[in-house]
């Protein structure tokens, strides 16, 4: 493990057991360290609390796409940042198996503010992703921007026909894409009705 890494996970460890335990501890770091990566969340990243999951479930609010980011420290399957200057966990909870913590966070930490292709696409697929919502006929990397990675656990690959979303643990939606890479939602139309967009509402 890098020293850093292990250093400020030591520091963070060390300040949970002062306050009686590791479970409901807040995150703790040094702001004033070099951070580890910095960047740019590529995606909106939806959030509960100051906990971001690689789950990303819809029903919860939104760090929108573009905002700045720190990576402070890492401990097992989290990583400790700064988010739009907010202390945040970073947590890889599903995708384990497919991919490591550090690929997590180069994916959702981009170098490249997604700001700048975001304005120039069409104006009703910009508002889609403020929205954070889905329109049949985005790209994937405009479907990537509006609602997040899919969960590798269920997609391990970008390159399946089929991602698999959810809204919340019990709603699920898929996104089928055709061989021109062009996408249609499928999911039960409650579920349907929140996550696709509608101008006006």
């Amino acid at each position: 493990m890098n020293v850093r890494h292990s250093t400020a996970a030591c520091r963070f460890a060390l300040s949970c057991l002062a306050m009686g335990g590791l479970i409901a501890c807040a995150p703790h770091y040094d702001s004033n360290a070099p951070a580890l990566r910095t960047g740019y969340t590529c995606c909106n990243l939806h959030f509960e609390d100051d906990w971001i999951s690689d789950g990303n479930y819809g029903e919860n609010p939104f760090i929108a796409a573009g905002t700045p980011v720190k990576v402070y420290g890492y401990s097992g399957d989290r990583a400790y940042a700064e988010v739009g200057g907010r202390k945040m966990r970073l947590g890889h909870d599903y995708g384990r198996k497919e991919e490591t913590l550090q690929q997590w966070i180069e994916k959702i930490v981009v170098t490249k503010d997604p700001k700048i292709p975001l304005a120039a696409f069409p104006p009703e697929v910009r508002e889609a992703i403020r929205a954070g919502k889905v329109s049949e006929g985005m790209t994937k990397e405009q479907v990537i921007m509006a609602v997040g990675y899919p969960p590798t656990s269920e997609t391990p690959s970008l390159d399946a026909p089929v991602w698999n979303y959810w809204l919340s643990s019990f709603d699920r939606y898929q996104l089928i894409w055709d061989k021109r890479g062009r996408m249609r939602v499928s999911a039960d139309p409650g579920v349907k009705a929140r996550v696709v967009y509608s101008p006006g509402k």
